[in-house]
């Protein structure tokens, strides 16, 4: 649901025609995920065959959605604040800087705040991403969107197939 509801904002806004990219912080390798997010130029590190753009250069001009940003390992977190604030990146193994205008919207199933007050996430970049916060209830939380989400599906089956393709009412009473 959280990468729909930043689909959504994105669809909706002047960056449509732009980059949407999809960070998921919580599936990068402690190990790469700096390059993943900045960018590296070939053989800054082992296997760094090849220079390459991290998320935020892809993102460029678009918008770059962090999901799980409460994954994202306490180390990284003031480079992600420095890309933030300066909205410029440097690659790992570069001493030059490029200049990025990306939306960021992320998001997370931990509780920030929380984490701040043990010391797991830093306090000013929490600062720095909520600048508007969402509350997306989960799905069990939200019978009626369920209807809602199994029609759309069903749109997207009958677009790829060429066949109709509709809900019993017993099906939809199930669901």
């Amino acid at each position: 649901g959280k990468e729909l509801v930043a689909r959504a904002l994105y669809d909706e806004s002047p960056r449509a025609e732009k980059p949407f990219v999809v960070l998921d912080c919580g599936s990068l390798p402690r190990d790469l995920a700096e390059a993943a997010i900045l960018g590296h130029k070939k053989g800054a590190f082992t296997g760094a065959i090849n220079d390459s753009a991290g998320a935020f250069e892809d993102a460029n001009g678009g918008t770059l959605f962090l999901d799980e940003i409460g994954e994202l390992p306490l180390e990284l977190q003031p480079k992600l604040l420095r890309v933030l604030d300066r909205r410029e990146v440097q690659r790992i193994g570069e001493t030059q800087v490029r200049k990025v205008d990306v939306r960021v919207v992320a998001a997370t199933h931990r509780d920030l705040r929380k984490m701040v007050g043990q010391g797991q996430f830093r306090e000013d970049l929490y600062f720095r991403l909520s600048v508007m916060a969402v509350d997306l209830p989960p799905l069990r939380d939200r019978g009626d969107d369920v209807l809602l989400l199994a029609s759309r599906f069903l749109q997207d089956f009958e677009r790829l197939r060429g066949t109709s393709v509709k809900l019993s009412s017993a099906a939809k009473t199930a669901l």
